[in-house]
This record gives structure tokens, C-alpha cells and sequence, in this order.
């Protein structure tokens, strides 16, 4: 996903864009200042200035020093572009995987790793489109939305790392995915209907899977075991699991059994009381010829 917003030319005086780096995540600090002196070797190495450095990849000193002192994560184009300037021949370009890795917030790069390596995900949110289904337009809705206020940036870092997330769709082979929806997040118009619309469109999309399974749970239920909060399991391969949710160890990831068994136990009454796949379908398919 290319991230909305140029970068703000020299003279501006406005900080142009970047991530800033999470002074708690070791590894992100360890591989940008990696980075950021990589980058300045090849620099001097030229005999370039940061001034005339600066000009020359169109961005401002003070984003430069930043970099390559290791304060900011450089964003693609900046590596691509100084890949050009320095006739680095690739090596600096190179640098994006590194880079791309650590540019999410630790704790949803942590989330994103299990994910890769589960087999089966049993999801429930009761409060919102699970952030795995959501489109980029629709998660920005949800994101500006947040009081206190993220900043500009913030919104940009999570929305790139939930659309990074969705590659679990397409992995091969691809893991089995079970999500329960309330009725009432699929209503709710955030954004505008336009927005609401495509959200649904995509809903039905992924639903078409043959390895997802979605499933709404209708308001009018007079029963309903998720009254305690979300539900989060994930399988791996090797038989061990891993849950969470709110009601159970204060929300924190648990992988003790009787725990484990819990959380199953809720989330397949949850699935008994939703609507099946099939009526799920209709059920959203009458839902978005409503915001015709």
C-alpha cells in the first residue's frame, strides 16, 4: 500500500513524512540505526553534503539528519530515491525489506507474525468489522475517529499495517478464518454510506472464500454468549494454541488449556446462535442494497 501524502519539499519547514521510531522497540531502534549509518557512509563516501544531499533527493535537511541518525524511518521512495543519487546500485534500495518490517507499531508486528503462522483463527470483535476484514477506507474512518486524536502519522502506520495484515488471505496453504459480526457494526455508516458500501462489498468478497467462513450475529438474538467481550484463538500447526480475551487472565494472550477451552467453548456457542454462512451472505447482501 503506497501511504497517502507527498513529501514536503525543502524550504517548507514543515517535517516531512516518516515514522518515527518507538523508543521501547529495540529491535526497530537497532535496525534503523543500521540503516541511518549506512546511509551516511555511502554519503560521505561521495563527498556530499547534507545540504547538497538534500536538494539532490528533494527532501529537507532536517528529515536527512533524522534518518541517518537513526530518529526517523525512512519511507520507500527516500531509499529508492538516494539509492539513485548515491549510484548506490541497488544496495541502498535493498535496505526496504529491513525497513518494512519494523515500520508497524511492535505490538501489531508481533500480531502479524503469529498470524503468518497460524492455521485456523477463530475471530469475534463486538465493537467493531475485525480489523483483518476491514477496507483501508472504512479503518481510516474508524482511526480518525479515536479521542484523543492520533496523529497524522499514527492513522498512516496502522492503516499500512492492516492492509500488511491481509496477506494472510493469501497465503498457500491458506489458513482457515472464522469471523462472527454483530449486526449492528454493519450498519453503522462510519465514514458515510459510500464508504459503508464498499465495506460491504468486500464482506461478501472474502466470504466467497472457500477457507473463510463469516457469520453474522443478528440483534434481535434474546441469547448471546459474547456479552463478555471479544474472542481471539489462534491454531498453529503443531497443535499449540494461543487466545485472548477480555474476560479471561485481564485480556492477556493465554495458552493454558483450561483457558484455551473457555474461549472455545464461548466462541462455538457464539457461532451456534449467528446466523450460518449462507443466511450471513443474504443477510449482508440485503444490508447493502440499503445504502443504495
Amino acid at each position: 500500500m503506497s501511504v497517502n501524502g507527498e513529501a514536503v519539499r525543502v524550504g517548507t519547514g514543515t517535517d516531512e513524512p516518516g515514522w518515527e521510531v518507538d523508543p521501547d522497540d529495540d529491535w526497530a531502534l537497532a535496525v534503523i540505526a543500521t540503516v541511518g549509518r549506512q546511509l551516511r557512509l555511502r554519503r560521505e563516501a561521495t563527498g556530499m553534503r547534507v545540504p547538497d544531499f538534500a536538494v539532490a533527493v528533494g527532501y529537507g535537511e532536517d528529515l536527512v539528519y533524522k534518518i541517518e541518525t537513526g530518529k526517523r524511518i525512512p519511507r520507500p521512495e527516500y531509499l529508492d530515491t538516494a539509492d539513485g543519487v548515491l549510484d548506490a546500485g541497488g544496495l541502498i534500495a535493498a535496505m526496504k525489506e529491513d525497513v518494512r518490517r519494523v515500520r508497524y507499531p511492535k505490538k501489531v508486528r508481533d500480531l502479524a507474525q503469529m498470524e503468518a503462522r497460524a492455521v485456523e483463527l477463530q475471530l469475534y470483535d463486538p465493537l467493531h468489522i475485525h480489523g483483518l476484514l476491514q477496507t483501508p477506507e472504512f479503518a481510516r474512518a474508524l482511526l480518525t475517529m479515536r479521542r484523543p486524536a492520533y496523529s497524522t502519522e499514527e492513522v498512516e502506520r496502522f492503516i499500512a499495517a492492516r492492509v500488511a495484515r491481509k496477506a494472510i488471505f493469501e497465503r498457500d496453504p491458506a489458513p482457515d478464518l472464522s469471523f462472527v459480526l454483530e449486526e449492528w457494526t454493519l450498519r453503522r455508516p462510519l465514514g458515510g454510506r459510500a464508504i459503508l458500501r464498499g465495506q460491504l462489498e468486500h464482506l461478501l468478497e472474502a466470504g466467497q472464500l472457500r477457507h473463510v467462513e463469516l457469520q453474522v450475529m443478528p440483534m434481535e438474538r434474546d441469547e448471546h454468549a459474547g456479552v463478555d467481550g471479544g474472542i481471539e484463538v489462534l491454531k498453529f500447526e503443531d497443535g499449540s494454541a494461543i487466545g485472548r480475551s477480555p474476560a479471561v487472565a485481564g485480556g492477556r494472550p493465554v495458552s493454558d488449556l483450561r483457558q484455551l477451552r473457555i474461549l472455545e467453548l464461548r466462541y462455538g456457542i457464539i457461532r451456534a446462535q449467528a446466523l450460518t454462512p449462507r443466511e450471513s451472505a443474504v443477510f449482508i447482501e440485503h444490508l447493502l442494497g440499503e445504502t443504495c
